[in-house]
């Protein structure tokens, strides 16, 4: 199990009981600052900034061949990765797919860092696209991977990229998740429990079920939703369009 231990981390379990009763964020308690506002606060410095993004660096070091094969994906050839990060997850899956081309979309002062410390050799098949993936275009692609983005915010906002995602799908299609699936009957598994208790205190979305997910995916056009689940900590949901 990994989990996001920062300052801004520790800082935010102080107020778990809080959390508990009020069913809500604790962001603005622990920091003044709104959860809508999250990404504001995590880069809030350089050095938070450096510190989250070598975190999901190694996330998917660790778990990112586990996802990226749980489907055969070999009829995408081009790949947006919205909210890309460091591009640890673009690299394996071109180390897969290796016909592909993966565009890299997240904010300016992301984007800049990835290409200066993360992925310092150039490779012709990555590009990347400065911006935020709520208010700015989003380009056409065959694939768009979202790996840990739609765990952080509420349905609405979820609903609102999954759309905005679909106009820019091209026919045939899909989008790739990449979540901590809970049980339909939020039993389990207890990292799935532990993380959603990390979403609670962090952010304004949660770790959902897999009918959740269909939901979410299904109310925003896309159909044939598939659900392969890893037997670590991420697990993966494929719907088409």
């Amino acid at each position: 199990m990994m989990m996001y231990y920062s300052s801004t981390t520790y800082k935010c379990w102080q107020f778990l009981p809080q959390a508990l009763r009020e069913g809500k964020s604790q962001y603005e308690r622990a920091f003044g600052v709104s959860s809508k506002d999250l990404f504001e606060a995590i880069y809030r410095s350089e050095e938070e900034m450096l510190t989250f993004m070598h975190h999901m660096d190694s996330i998917w070091k660790l778990y990112g061949m586990d996802v990226i094969h749980a489907f055969d994906l070999s009829e995408f050839h081009t790949v947006c990765d919205v909210g890309g990060c460091s591009g640890a997850f673009a690299k394996m899956f071109l180390s897969t797919y290796q016909g592909s081309t993966v565009t890299i979309m997240d904010l300016p002062r992301v984007v800049q860092t990835a290409k200066k410390q993360f992925i310092t050799d150039s490779d012709p098949r990555i590009s990347f696209l400065e911006g935020d993936f709520f208010n700015d275009p989003i380009p056409e692609a065959d694939l768009f991977i979202l790996a840990k983005i739609i765990h952080d915010w509420a349905e609405e906002k979820c609903l609102q990229l999954l759309k905005k995602i679909y106009l820019s799908c091209r026919p045939g299609g899909a989008v790739l998740l990449i979540e901590v699936l809970l049980n339909e009957d939020r039993s389990g598994p207890s990292i799935s429990q532990l993380l959603s208790l990390n979403m609670l205190l962090q952010t304004e979305g949660k770790e959902r079920t897999p009918s959740e997910y269909s939901k979410l995916l299904t109310d925003s056009g896309f159909r044939d939703i598939q659900f392969r689940t890893t037997g670590k900590t991420y697990d993966a949901i494929l719907g088409r369009k």
